[in-house]
């Protein structure tokens, strides 16, 4: 069973699950400022991820809102343990660039 639709929309604004995110977004960032430059779609991952590193918090609030509605999210809650949250912040993330 998922949240409520009023649930989602607290854990959405919640700064403690905010933060969570922010911090899954600074890791992938570093993840793919490391990567080849050959990687499928560098440049654009790159870019995202500068952008992240550079304004995190603005970051954070882009993709808390589709984490949310991540399947693993919407059965944890903010009980999340990090790597599940971490997997849902990267899904949402590559959707994005």
């Amino acid at each position: 069973m998922g949240l409520t639709y009023e649930e989602s929309a607290k854990l959405m604004n919640d700064p403690i699950f905010k933060g969570r995110v922010k911090v899954a977004c600074l890791k992938f960032s570093n993840y793919i400022m490391e990567e080849p430059g050959t990687t499928s779609a560098h440049g654009a991952r790159s870019r995202w991820a500068t952008g992240c590193i550079n304004q995190p918090d603005a970051t954070a609030n882009t993709v808390t809102p589709p984490t949310v509605m991540d399947t693993a999210i919407q059965s944890a809650g903010s009980a999340v343990d990090d790597a599940t949250l971490q997997s849902a912040v990267e899904k949402v993330i590559n959707s994005l660039i």
